[in-house]
């Protein structure tokens, strides 16, 4: 007896991994870019790019398995169904709604998992994320570029006319302390230094000066500590259950709770709809698996997006049975009564 289970599964998988993995790579390269652009605030590591890029990765995921998911049975289907390999397993006594039964287990895995990343990874990455980022913020590791004018460490405006290896030189700050009062220091080199959770910069062999409306005070150093006093948030982590039950009064909560459910349905929900225009005759019926992803994927993201912004418990309920009853009636008319 045919292990129909297995045959499909195996043309699914091949079908799958050949869509999924140039769909991950493209939208990695965007986040890849999009972390890259923290460099020009904060300063992170070769290494510490790719640990943001970790905490990226569920999300990645979540948002290209769908679409992957949805070509890839378009395209499984449709090849079997060309080189008449459906045919064969029909003529074998086997049903179209049997057939069907392997791809409807692997939409519900692929939904659960999508479940889990939504629900459980993403709030936990996007949490690290930034904790990363508040945590280097908090640090005062800043990208400090010589010769360049508005940069800032804590209250203060500083510019530096060459950096060597850590060691500032021909260091200029200023500071407006009061609406009538500023003060400038100038330095000959200087770095920061960090002790514990608080960073300075210190400075070697300078003038300070203070300018009030009563005069201008000036004073010569040979070393000076200037400490980041500018407030600092800690990020807090917190719970996945806590955020989530914070959906009853947060109406924004809700609505992404809604977003990320239905999008994770996306591959349980489709394989009936897809396959009732891919599970075809080749003598009688064209190839439009194009069209189908497309149409397949645009009227579920336009379902998703529509819950993102005005959705509810019932009407997320209405789409889901919606899209079942369509599913079901479209494989019927077109598939179960023939095959």
């Amino acid at each position: 007896m045919v292990n129909v289970r297995g045959y499909i599964s195996s043309n699914f998988t091949k079908a799958f991994l050949t869509i999924f993995l140039p769909f991950f790579l493209i939208i990695s390269l965007v986040f890849l870019v999009k972390i890259s652009s923290l460099t020009s605030k904060i300063q992170i590591s070769f290494g510490e790019l790719f640990e943001l890029f970790a905490y990226s990765i569920p999300e990645i995921i979540f948002y290209t398995l769908p679409l992957s998911f949805v070509a890839a049975l378009a395209n499984v289907l449709i090849k079997l169904s060309q080189d008449n390999e459906l045919i064969a397993l029909y003529a074998l006594g086997l049903k179209a709604k049997k057939i069907l039964k392997s791809l409807l287990l692997l939409g519900t895995l692929f939904s659960l998992l999508l479940l889990s990343i939504s629900f459980l990874a993403m709030p936990l990455s996007k949490q690290f994320y930034k904790s990363f980022k508040s945590s280097k913020k908090s640090e005062a590791k800043l990208n400090i570029v010589a010769g360049k004018l508005g940069q800032k460490f804590g209250n203060y405006y500083i510019y530096l006319e060459n950096k060597t290896e850590g060691i500032f030189h021909n260091i200029v700050i200023y500071n407006r302390t009061k609406k009538d009062e500023e003060q400038f220091f100038s330095a000959q080199e200087g770095k920061l230094n960090k002790k514990s959770h608080t960073t300075s910069l210190l400075l070697n062999n300078g003038y300070g000066y203070t300018y009030t409306k009563d005069g201008l005070q000036q004073v010569e150093y040979k070393k000076l500590e200037v400490y980041d006093t500018s407030k600092k948030s800690s990020f807090k982590f917190q719970d996945i259950s806590i955020y989530w039950s914070k959906a009853k009064k947060n109406k924004k909560i809700m609505k992404k709770a809604l977003f990320y459910f239905f999008i994770s349905l996306i591959p349980l929900l489709s394989v009936y709809i897809v396959a009732a225009f891919t599970m075809i005759n080749p003598r009688y019926h064209s190839n439009h698996s194009f069209i189908i992803i497309f149409t397949v994927t645009l009227i579920f993201y336009i379902l998703a997006s529509i819950l993102q912004k005005w959705g509810n418990i019932y009407l997320l309920l209405l789409f889901i049975v919606s899209m079942i009853s369509m599913g079901r009636w479209l494989f019927k008319k077109r598939v179960e009564r023939y095959f």
